[in-house]
């Protein structure tokens, strides 16, 4: 009996993994051919671009390590900036962690390989729905990586033949992050966090160097909206309203 619950339990987790997981493999596969075409035309073989992507899998990493080393950086500049850009994952993991309490480690890392801006934030809002588990997530996460490996691989075949700066490639990873946010704003403290939090990244970029900006604007605009809606709930029981 309990073979087939787990078998139904299957067969309804799939499909719905599948349906949250396939924009962004569209994304990917759009960001992919991107950075395989950018990757390609700086130099590094088919081969590399694949082991860049399963070994590295953040796209926006991939894409300042593959431009530094098209400039010349030295090795561990490019291990370094890398390193500060991917810090969010930080924030991330901790925003996740409230949901995957009580999980078996290899499962976890098995999903920590897996988790990106995109799946993130997918997974994010559906964990806060009360009806995702772990093995939807890790559908998501490993479908989603599936595609962007592909992609970046094709990507890379077809990268001889298309000229740098056609089709608007160089600006894809900025529209699907753009695109992201977009399906994020729930209401309106999610747009005013938003501002806050592209308004410090801008101010903090002009005025610090390197990466450090991004962190730093998302933990202040973070918590400013903490603070916000926990003074908004403080009012709402102070005053007696349901």
């Amino acid at each position: 009996m309990k073979m087939t619950t787990d078998s139904t339990a299957t067969g309804v987790y799939l499909p719905r993994a599948f349906a949250a997981a396939w924009p962004i493999c569209l994304g990917y596969l759009a960001i992919g051919l991107a950075f395989g075409v950018l990757a390609r035309q700086a130099g590094f073989a088919v081969y590399q671009i694949a082991l860049m992507s399963l070994v590295v899998f953040a796209g926006s990493a991939q894409f300042i390590a593959v431009s530094m080393i098209s400039a010349g950086a030295s090795v561990l500049s490019v291990i370094a900036t890398t390193f500060m850009v991917n810090l969010r994952h930080i924030l991330m993991s901790s925003s996740l962690t409230l949901h995957l309490r009580g999980e078996r480690k290899s499962m976890l890392s098995l999903f920590a390989y897996g988790v990106t801006d995109e799946s993130f934030a997918v997974n994010l809002g559906k964990f806060s729905e009360g009806t995702w588990s772990l093995k939807h997530a890790l559908v998501v996460n490993h479908v989603a990586n599936f595609f962007w490996v592909m992609s970046t691989i094709l990507g890379g075949y077809a990268g001889s033949f298309i000229p740098e700066g056609a089709f608007g490639i160089d600006y894809a990873l900025t529209a699907m992050f753009l695109c992201l946010l977009v399906f994020q704003l729930k209401g309106r403290l999610y747009v005013f966090v938003s501002a806050v939090a592209g308004v410090l990244s801008v101010i903090f970029f002009l005025a610090i160097p390197g990466n450090s900006y991004v962190i730093l604007s998302s933990v202040l605009a973070a918590t400013t909206g903490v603070v916000i809606k926990s003074c908004y709930l403080h009012k709402k029981r102070t005053s007696g309203e349901p």
